[in-house]
């Protein structure tokens, strides 16, 4: 594995170490790409931020860190500029808008929240018990996928739900097959491999592999002894392997500023 699209930085204030040491542990890991994707500022009616994300006045000043940085280590290793982003109805023009304004070159979606987060949403990591929250996060990832803006989907399975329920079965094949349909790949993360969350989740790559939708790896670094992560690669790769999953390698970057 030579690439990463999925890396934050201290600027969301839940990631440490300074985004040159990530590119410079990068580079000694023989990294040939390598994507920042923080969490998009974003500011809600009420003037309310998110406390896990870039703040709004620092939007700018983290895509021109991004920016020099490419600049200095070009002849070493190709940086990429983006964020990650939720897909809220009410909000996504605004939140894509600001990408861009902001300087971002890509996106991939992260779904932390159903009903556009706040003010009312919910949480998808917390366990959910309400099949409509669970088709309401399915449907939500569909339309996403379906705007054409996002690069991939990172940790599709993040949704805490019965795996064993049918519905639950029912719902990610659904959103396997739209993924298939669309291009759009669905990343293992190494995250959830490092810190042994619920995901990856094995019910959802099995499906994952029975459909056939196409899957990619991001290390979702949140320190710099994130930049390469070995470790969890090997993992990856036996689930790769045993749910015969159709791993695309680097995904095709979706160039947002061209939309």
């Amino acid at each position: 594995m030579d690439y990463n699209l999925h890396t934050h930085t201290k600027r969301c204030h839940h990631a440490s170490g300074e985004a040159e040491d990530y590119v410079l542990a990068a580079i000694k890991g023989g990294m040939r790409v390598y994507g920042f994707s923080d969490h998009v500022p974003q500011q809600f009616p009420d003037g309310r931020e998110s406390g896990y994300r870039v703040p709004m006045a620092e939007g700018a000043a983290y895509c021109e860190e991004i920016r020099a940085l490419r600049e200095k280590y070009k002849d070493k290793i190709d940086i990429r500029i983006g964020f990650e982003l939720e897909y809220y109805p009410l909000y996504f023009e605004q939140m894509l808008r600001n990408a861009i304004g902001f300087g971002a070159e890509y996106l991939i979606l992260g779904q932390h929240f159903i009903h556009n987060e706040h003010p009312g949403g919910r949480y998808v990591i917390n366990p959910h018990n309400e099949k409509e929250h669970l088709l309401v996060y399915v449907d939500t990832v569909i339309e996403a996928i379906r705007t054409g803006v996002f690069t991939y989907v990172a940790h599709p399975d993040i949704f805490q739900y019965n795996i064993h329920a049918p519905e639950y079965e029912e719902s990610m094949r659904r959103l396997c097959v739209a993924a298939r349909e669309n291009s759009t790949p669905l990343e293992i993360n190494f995250l959830g491999i490092r810190d042994k969350r619920i995901y990856p989740n094995t019910v959802f790559w099995k499906i994952a592999g029975e459909e056939k939708a196409p899957v990619t790896f991001g290390l979702d670094a949140h320190q710099t002894e994130d930049a390469c992560d070995r470790a969890s690669l090997a993992i990856a790769q036996s689930l790769v392997e045993k749910y015969k999953l159709n791993y695309i390698g680097m995904p095709k970057i979706i160039d947002i500023r061209s939309l």
